[in-house]
């Protein structure tokens, strides 16, 4: 399993080894034992997700209180992605930058998110389905988002696809009004 650190800190690209045959593939997707001796950063995860979407569709920029904040493991199983990790970390030195990795089912990439960072995707395909493995339960009233199409942010979104986004993440505020609102994480330093 390669494991590389992201320009972001606290986010990680993370490569299983594939082991293919004429009966198909494996691969260890997930190894927690690897994650913190790589990262130093102890991911128990507590909660499953998985999403369905279509090609263009949305999903983020969200992210959780901290603390306890919520950290994902996010991975493709069918189609394809491009997920953003967004700093929304006030007073840190990346805040407001964001870095997009394309990720998809064939090469079984994963991303892991520490609490505190935005996190958003688009699915590049129809059918796309992603499963994240998260370190808190769903908390509603502990949830946020912030607009994923805030002009200063500037998400890059492929060419050719139109992005679907819900009422909701349609609704989130900007990062400038969200910083405004006090309701950003702040930056802890590592």
């Amino acid at each position: 399993m390669d494991i590389q650190p992201l320009r972001i800190a606290g986010a990680w690209r993370i490569t299983p080894q594939i082991f293919g045959d004429a009966r198909g593939s494996f691969s260890e997707w997930f190894r927690a034992d690897q994650l913190e001796a790589a990262t130093g950063f102890r991911f128990n995860p507590i909660q499953a997700n998985i999403s369905r979407s279509s090609r263009g569709v949305v999903r983020g920029i969200h992210y959780a209180d901290v603390p306890p904040g919520q950290a994902k493991y996010v991975m493709p199983l069918t189609g394809s992605i491009i997920d953003f990790v967004v700093d929304i970390r006030d007073g840190s030195p990346t805040f407001g930058q964001w870095e997009g990795v394309t990720l998809d089912s064939e090469n079984h990439d994963a991303i892991l998110i520490e609490p505190g960072l935005g996190h958003a995707f688009i699915a590049l395909d129809d059918l796309t389905t992603v499963t994240y493995l998260v370190t808190d339960i769903h908390r509603p009233d502990r949830e946020h988002g912030i607009n994923p199409l805030d002009a200063d942010i500037a998400l890059v979104f492929p060419a050719g696809i139109e992005p679907v986004l819900s009422d909701k993440d349609t609704s989130a505020p900007s990062l400038a009004d969200a910083r405004a609102a006090g309701s950003l994480p702040k930056w802890e330093g590592r």
